[in-house]
């Protein structure tokens, strides 16, 4: 079988295309992988939200239980006296101790609520300094996609950003905390 002149011109002309395009398609699919978890945990921005978030948990939780000790005591305080109360007085205690629990539990919620709140604002923060990171690296070294690391089943070390990431996170906190 004789193949024909302009047949074998187009053979290669077929398979030097292919060969090309995938040659340029491997310098240009440059792809990143950063790991969350790992920027909020080793973050100099991450540290500082999660003592930030620390610190305030711990003064919460000391009012809270600073409040649950006295109507502690004002529960004992009524028990050890309510033989010998008056039944007006009686009455006048239970419901001192019922709007003082009533209270602690309002106070516990608002406390959570805003310790959620707080925890959220900070995360948020981080995040979008994150983003603004990441779209500068994207662009300034070529990267066509990065990815969550959350979201990858696999992927070579090789293409994961994190470290480079949180140093420049780390050099931005400190030029924005006067370090």
């Amino acid at each position: 079988m004789r193949i024909p002149k302009y047949g074998l011109l187009f053979l290669f002309s077929f398979f030097s295309f292919f060969w090309l395009a995938s040659a340029d398609a491997a310098d240009v699919a440059k792809i990143g992988v950063l790991n969350m978890q790992r920027v909020l945990g080793t973050s100099d921005a991450g540290k500082a939200a999660q003592a930030e978030i620390k610190t305030q948990r711990d003064k919460m939780l000391e009012d809270l239980k600073v409040k649950g000790a006295e109507i502690d005591a004002l529960g004992k305080q009524f028990e050890r006296e309510s033989m010998v109360m008056s039944k007006e007085k009686r009455e006048e205690k239970e419901r001192e101790y019922r709007i003082r629990i009533n209270d602690f539990k309002s106070l516990e919620k608002r406390y959570n609520s805003q310790s959620q709140e707080l925890q959220k604002r900070l995360l948020n923060k981080i995040v979008q300094d994150v983003r603004v990171l990441v779209e500068e690296i994207g662009k300034n070294e070529g990267y066509l996609i990065i990815i969550r690391s959350e979201s990858v089943m696999y992927s070579p070390g090789a293409i994961d950003i994190t470290d480079g990431l949180i140093k420049q996170m780390n050099d931005n906190f400190a030029k924005k905390s006067g370090n």
